[in-house]
């Protein structure tokens, strides 16, 4: 039986992985996370407490290198899926230290664990913002990235770097995953879905940064986690590898926040600001490489996404558990 360790496990795409590597039956799982309070630790909890006894479960920091260096030893992984880190570019110019200490170092001490204990597998949670502000649409995994924009696009960069390296010197095959925007059921409360759909249903305004043409690509999360699987499974190509895993449906900001408005059943009232810096004004995914060597297939619509999410929220809300 393969065993297989998933960082950031208690969170948004990692508890949703978790459940999905469990549900063939044929898959250990371990969990390395360090509940922080970047966002409420509780939702983590709650995400740990539906998983149940089915995944160990290891608390700790990936900056410790001593801690993962026990996880490894103890664990004798397979694989490694890399979804930890300190997220969220706006955070990262305002604390950029701790983004290098986790974003960068962190990925260091998982790689080099991985090699001193035999790990051959390792599959990276990487970023779309690597691209910067990438003139050529859709963005492309084999696009020149001459600059990126924000502390944490250029941890990403480094992220990928490392996995390349040790691909190179060590044998351990690596693939990097650029995720465009993830939302859906349990996601972070700092992201915008999240923010305006707690605004809009409870009659608060809602901020607007610039003059609502900026665009994401957004991928709902059984898309995404379709994708680490495929990745996980990947052992053709070269010894690292990345894809771009996006829903290939390019939202503005305007248009997501009237999706959410049908959704909800009401109007927003805005809050118009200038634009932030840090912010690419476009994101889209060319996913025909994932498509081709992963049986990639994102099938989700914003509209349908948004519903869910929304469903999601009310239900939570109901139960008394504070999501936002």
């Amino acid at each position: 039986m393969k065993h297989v360790l998933v960082t950031g496990g208690a969170g948004f795409i990692g508890s949703h992985t978790v459940e999905r590597l469990l549900s063939g039956g044929e898959t250990r799982v371990s969990i390395l996370d360090s509940l922080n309070d970047y966002y409420n630790p509780a939702i983590k909890r709650a995400n740990l407490a539906a998983i149940g006894p089915r995944a160990t479960v290891h608390e700790g920091d990936l900056t410790d290198a001593g801690f993962i260096h026990r996880v490894f030893e103890e664990g004798k992984f397979d694989a490694v899926i890399h979804l930890a880190a300190r997220a969220g570019v706006r955070p990262s110019i305002e604390q950029p230290e701790l983004y290098i200490d986790t974003n960068i170092k962190g990925t260091f001490h998982l790689l080099e664990a991985a090699r001193r204990t035999g790990c051959r597998h390792f599959v990276f949670a990487s970023s779309s913002s690597v691209y910067g502000v990438n003139k050529k649409v859709p963005f492309a995994e084999t696009d020149p990235i001459l600059q990126t924009i924000s502390p944490y696009a250029m941890t990403k960069m480094a992220g990928e770097q490392m996995c390349s390296n040790y691909s190179h010197l060590h044998g351990i095959k690596t693939v990097c995953l650029r995720f465009f925007t993830v939302y859906g059921p349990r996601q972070r409360p700092d992201l915008a879905i999240s923010k305006f759909t707690r605004l809009i249903e409870d009659g608060q305004p809602i901020d607007k940064y610039g003059d609502g043409s900026t665009a994401r690509d957004y991928t709902f999360i059984s898309d995404i986690v379709d994708g680490i699987l495929g990745a996980l499974n990947y052992t053709k190509g070269p010894a690292c590898d990345i894809f771009n895993l996006g829903g290939s449906q390019t939202v503005t900001l305007n248009d997501l926040i009237a999706t959410i408005e049908a959704a909800v059943g009401k109007k927003a009232r805005i809050n118009a600001l200038p634009d932030q810096p840090g912010d690419v004004p476009l994101t889209s995914a060319d996913v025909s490489k994932a498509a081709a060597l992963l049986n990639f297939r994102p099938t989700t619509r914003i509209e349908q996404g948004v519903a869910r999410y929304v469903e999601w929220f009310r239900e939570m809300r109901a139960k008394g558990v504070t999501v936002c």
